[in-house]
């Protein structure tokens, strides 16, 4: 594993604080490399629109004004690549996975769900792992709206898993009984995604 001799002009992070919060088979970075399967989806704010359904009482669906007008909050969290590097200490701006289950009622048999997103892409996660408290559906980067190539005008954030489950262009969230493979998952990536269990492949 890679350390700098020196902490991260950009986190202030020790070398012995980055060694703790970064998952065996990484290494660190201060970029943020882009990694994408497919074309960058184009934004149009008056046809953008996020949606919630599946197993819930009532779909709930929002325009892209109308996201933008709930409730924000920022979270800092590290972000760990499948590839093998990770950025630590990354300030995300977004809506709290929580505010979004203020609008929706599941059902009881609900225990999965489904990321949809612009261009096709999907990644699934159990309901434990969604409603964590650090995961969020961001539309900032340190400061700054996320670039259109990482993901923009809104991707999920999932810290505590490989960052293919952070899935970029996010449109809408699917609530599932049964687990189900996303796009990755089909092709050969592990199911969960844990970093420090290494879950990388299936």
């Amino acid at each position: 594993m890679f350390f700098r001799k020196k902490p991260s002009p950009r986190t202030g992070l020790s070398v012995e604080e980055a060694a703790k919060r970064t998952p065996p088979g990484q290494y660190l970075t201060d970029k943020f490399p882009v990694l994408t399967y497919g074309p960058t989806p184009r934004f149009d704010p008056e046809t953008w629109d996020f949606r919630v359904w599946g197993l819930v009482e009532e779909q709930a669906r929002w325009t892209y004004e109308q996201f933008m007008e709930l409730p924000t909050v920022q979270i800092t969290a590290d972000f760990h690549c499948v590839t093998t590097w990770s950025r630590l200490e990354n300030r995300w701006e977004g809506v709290s996975i929580h505010e979004i289950m203020k609008h929706v009622q599941l059902k009881p048999e609900a225990q999965f769900a489904m990321f949809h997103c612009d261009g096709g892409y999907t990644t699934n996660v159990s309901l434990e792992v969604l409603l964590d408290d650090d995961v969020l559906l961001a539309y900032k980067l340190d400061g700054e709206n996320i670039d259109l190539a990482h993901g923009w005008p809104l991707r999920s954030i999932v810290p505590k898993r490989y960052a293919w489950k952070s899935a970029k262009w996010l449109r809408g969230i699917e609530f599932m009984a049964a687990d189900k493979p996303g796009f990755w998952e089909r092709n050969g990536y592990h199911m969960d995604g844990d970093p420090w269990k290494e879950e990388r492949y299936r």
